[in-house]
């Protein structure tokens, strides 16, 4: 009889663009991973980022990290929705506005999964340069399960050029 799978590869995206933005992500990962249910693989480099759909408020900083989690996805992004509201985020007054914390699940395992509150993977991941180059920075070759293509392909072949991904010069 096989073995039930009990933890998963999870990619996460962290952003903030209010405060101390770099603080924000790094706090925002350590509350993710401080418990035995999810621990921290690995962690992309950290980029400041042009804010997209919503132009008119400062950059972002923004990475992605890949966890291994027990918890299945919808007890996983009730934690995500905690933690960012542990960190003071208040329910968006603007769509894709100003934030404190953004945790965000891009690809849980290679699973496809759409319900009324979640939808993996990320909808909007392969049109997000901001989510795309942290995820090549971790693993190039992921296969993105709706699309058939890497995140790589992806990245380069995004025509939004108003999107503007620059690594931070500091990196903790």
């Amino acid at each position: 009889m096989a073995a039930v799978k009990t933890d998963h590869p999870v990619f996460i995206s962290v952003g903030s663009n209010l405060g101390g933005k770099l603080d924000n992500c790094l706090r925002g990962i350590a509350a993710l991973t401080e418990s035995a249910e999810s621990s921290l693989l690995e962690a992309s480099r950290f980029f400041r980022t042009s804010p997209v759909d919503y132009a008119d408020q400062d950059w972002f900083v923004n990475a992605a990290v890949k966890i291994k989690t027990s918890l299945a996805p919808l007890v996983l992004l009730d934690k995500l929705v905690s933690i960012q509201q542990q960190m003071g985020r208040k329910a968006d007054s603007v769509r894709f506005g100003p934030r404190v914390l953004d945790l965000d699940i891009l690809l849980y395992d290679d699973w496809v999964i759409r319900t009324p509150r979640l939808t993996i993977p990320h909808p909007r991941m392969h049109k997000r340069a901001f989510v795309l180059q942290p995820i090549c920075d971790i693993n190039p070759s992921i296969i993105h399960p709706v699309l058939g293509q890497t995140v790589a392909d992806l990245l380069s072949h995004l025509d939004d050029k108003d999107q503007r991904v620059i690594p931070l010069e500091n990196q903790p």
